[in-house]
C-alpha cells in the first residue's frame, strides 16, 4: 500500500469556480428566424448518463450563443435544438439522423459513443449534412474521408499518443518499476479500439503486456475478471470502458483488495469524473488517466462549471465537449453566413475557432480532425481531481511507488 501511495501522489491543482445560474430564454414579441440543429446523442440505454450529459452541454452552448445575440450574420437568428435520442444503438442513431434531415436541420451535433457516431456520420453523409462530433473517440469516424463530418477532440491515436509518453515519464521519475499491464476493456469500437492501440504500443515504451480482456457492456459482475487480474498480479491495469463499468470495475478491485501500483486510464469512462469521485471517494483516489478536460486557467470554463452544478450535475467531460462543439458549430454558420450545408461545410472545413475553453489553441481540420486538439492528464487526489503535466522526468516527484 505504501508504494501505491508513492505512486499516486503527484498532482496539480485543478480549476475553482464562480456562480452563475441557467434558464432557457424567453424572448416577447417578434423574433429573428430560427436555425434548427440536430442535438443527438444516447439518452436512454446502457450510455443514458453520457447522452443526458452531452445533451446538457449543448443545451447550455444554445442558451449562450442566443443570448449573445444568436447568429448575427443572419440577422440574429436564433439556434433552435431538434434533440434526438440514439437509444445507445448506432442503429437508432442512424435512424434519428434520417428524422433530422427530414426536420430541415443544419447541421447535427453529436453521438457520443465511437460506434454511434461512425454510424451517423455516415449517415447524415448521405445528405451532405454536417455532423460535429462531439466525444466519439475512434479514428475510424475522420479516417473515411466524408467530407460533412468534423470531430473538434482528439481521437484514440492521440491521446494514447499522449497517454504514453507520460506513462514513460512517469515511470522513470519513480526508477521504472512498473514493468508489466493488464487491460480490460469493453465490447464496442471504443473499447476495443483503444484496446487494441495499447496492446500494440505498450511493448514499444517498455511494458510486458500480460492479458487484454473483454467484457459485454453492459456488464454488471467483474468478480470473474478482478479474481484473473488477482493472479496475474499486473504493475499497471488500464481500463478501457465507459462510465458504469468502469466505476464497477474498480470498486470491485477495491472489494477484493486488489491494488496494483496503478490504475492508469486512457480515456478513462469515469476516472476524469467528479461523479465517481464524490460517490465512490476511495476506489478513485489516485487514478491516473489521460482524457479529454477543460483549460483549467480559464475562467470561463470555471463559470460554466458552477452553472452545471447549480443544476444539480456533474461538470463531466461529456458536458464540455458538447458545449464547445456547439460553439464550433455557430463559429461556422457566423462565418458562413448561410445555412446552406455545404457551404456551412466549407466553414467549418476552414475553422480557426479558438474561442473556447478546451486547452487546444485555434481549430485546424485535416481530414475531418481537428489538429489542435489535446488531452490532459488528469489524477484523483483528496478527493479532487488534478491536472498533472510532467514534461521532464527529471523535474517530476517519483510518482510509482516502488524503489528502483
Amino acid at each position: 500500500m505504501q508504494n501505491r501511495r508513492r505512486f499516486i501522489s503527484h498532482s496539480a491543482a485543478v480549476a475553482s469556480a464562480v456562480a452563475s445560474t441557467v434558464a432557457f430564454p424567453l424572448v416577447a414579441g417578434a423574433q429573428p428566424k430560427t436555425v434548427k440543429v440536430g442535438v443527438l446523442h444516447p439518452v436512454t440505454g446502457a450510455l443514458a448518463y453520457s447522452g443526458q450529459q452531452c445533451r446538457l452541454g449543448a443545451q447550455l452552448a444554445i442558451e449562450d450563443i442566443n443570448k449573445a445575440g444568436g447568429i448575427k450574420s443572419l440577422g440574429g437568428a436564433q439556434l433552435e435544438a431538434l434533440l434526438g435520442d440514439a437509444q445507445s444503438q448506432p442503429q437508432a442513431g442512424a435512424a434519428e439522423v434520417e428524422k433530422m434531415n427530414e426536420a430541415g436541420v443544419s447541421a447535427i451535433v453529436g453521438a457520443f459513443a465511437s460506434a454511434i457516431c461512425l454510424a451517423t456520420t455516415q449517415a447524415a453523409a448521405k445528405y451532405n449534412l454536417p455532423h460535429v462530433v462531439d466525444v466519439g473517440v475512434a479514428d475510424q469516424i475522420v479516417e473515411r474521408g466524408l467530407k460533412n463530418t468534423f470531430r473538434f477532440g482528439p481521437g484514440y491515436k492521440k491521446s494514447t499518443e499522449v497517454a504514453m509518453a507520460n506513462l514513460l515519464v512517469l515511470n522513470r521519475a519513480a526508477g521504472n518499476p512498473a514493468k508489466t499491464v493488464m487491460i480490460i476493456h469493453e465490447e464496442s469500437l471504443f473499447g476495443s479500439g483503444t484496446a487494441a492501440l495499447l496492446a500494440r504500443e505498450l511493448p514499444g515504451y517498455g511494458f510486458d503486456v500480460k492479458e487484454v480482456v473483454k467484457h459485454a457492456n453492459p456488464t454488471r459482475d467483474f468478480n470473474n475478471i478482478v479474481l484473473r487480474m488477482k493472479s496475474i498480479n499486473p504493475d499497471i491495469v488500464i481500463p478501457a470502458n465507459y462510465y458504469n463499468e468502469y466505476a464497477l470495475l474498480v470498486r470491485t478491485m477495491q472489494q477484493q483488495k486488489v491494488a496494483p501500483k496503478a490504475i492508469f486510464s486512457v480515456l478513462g469512462g469515469a476516472a476524469s469524473s467528479y461523479k465517481f469521485v464524490k460517490e465512490f471517494p476511495e476506489a478513485a483516489n489516485g487514478i491516473i488517466d489521460c482524457n479529454h478536460w477543460f483549460n483549467p486557467k480559464d475562467k470561463r470554463a470555471q463559470e460554466l462549471r458552477k452553472r452545471v452544478e447549480a443544476k444539480g450535475q456533474f461538470f463531466s467531460y461529456e458536458v464540455f465537449m458538447t458545449y464547445t462543439a456547439m460553439g464550433l458549430l455557430a463559429d461556422a454558420l457566423e462565418r458562413a453566413k448561410s445555412t446552406d450545408r455545404a457551404a456551412l461545410i466549407d466553414a467549418l472545413a476552414s475553422s480557426t475557432f479558438s474561442n473556447h475553453v478546451m486547452p487546444y489553441g485555434p481549430t485546424k481540420f485535416v481530414n475531418g480532425q481537428n489538429e489542435g486538439a489535446q488531452p490532459l492528464m488528469t489524477q484523483v487526489v483528496k478527493n479532487d481531481i488534478k491536472v498533472i503535466i510532467p514534461r521532464d522526468y527529471r523535474e517530476v516527484e517519483p510518482v510509482f511507488p516502488l524503489k528502483a
